[in-house]
């Protein structure tokens, strides 16, 4: 039973969406020991969102529930090049724990034309009874989106999990690890995902 970790590496050059703090680290050698600085933001690679990124008075990340990011999930192939994942394109997904994975999986660079959902999909996903939606974009919404997607994906109570790298595992069904850091009152945390092949952790 193999693990597959599907989280980007947080290091310096990392892509950033436009405006988002640039990770920076520094090093230190204190003699007998070594110590390290990070300058980081709460969506810095692979991350998850709370609801307080987009709703006032939401949920932080260390009030996210862990049963939401722990458990069976389900990889789910988008084919094409589009900017926009609709309905059709989900038409059938089902489970509390979506990935979506796109051509976007394994890019370096921050690009706007990478996918994300339309509102419509987000509600679909929504009244479907998911707990949980990742995507290997920057964000679950598009470039061109204004919140939309997220404040209902969030206002919903679905956890949000942004930059994955799916390019190393296929459609199908996994168990699931994502665990944010307990940041308090904070609006998301980078964190570290983990996939296994038998579909339960």
């Amino acid at each position: 039973m193999a693990w597959y970790d599907v989280t980007r590496p947080l290091k310096e050059g990392i892509a950033v969406y436009p405006g988002d703090l640039v990770p920076a680290f520094r090093r230190e050698d204190r003699e007998t020991y070594r110590i390290s600085e990070l300058c980081i933001s709460s969506h810095s690679g692979t991350h998850i969102d709370a609801p307080s990124h987009y709703i006032r008075d939401g949920a932080s990340v260390d009030q996210i529930p862990p049963a939401n990011l722990i458990g069976q999930c389900r990889v789910i192939s988008v084919a094409g090049r589009g900017t926009l994942i609709n309905p059709a394109d989900i038409a059938g997904c089902t489970g509390e724990r979506i990935l979506f994975r796109t051509w976007y999986s394994g890019e370096e660079a921050f690009r706007e034309d990478y996918p994300g959902l339309s509102p419509a999909s987000a509600e679909a996903l929504a009244d479907a009874g998911v707990r949980c939606v990742g995507i290997d974009s920057p964000s679950v919404e598009p470039f061109s989106g204004d919140g939309t997607v997220h404040r209902i994906l969030l206002g919903r109570g679905i956890t949000v999990i942004e930059f994955l790298d799916l390019s190393q595992v296929g459609p199908g069904d996994y168990g699931m690890v994502a665990l944010p850091l307990r940041l308090e009152g904070l609006d998301g945390s980078p964190c570290r995902v983990l996939l296994r092949d038998c579909g339960e952790v």
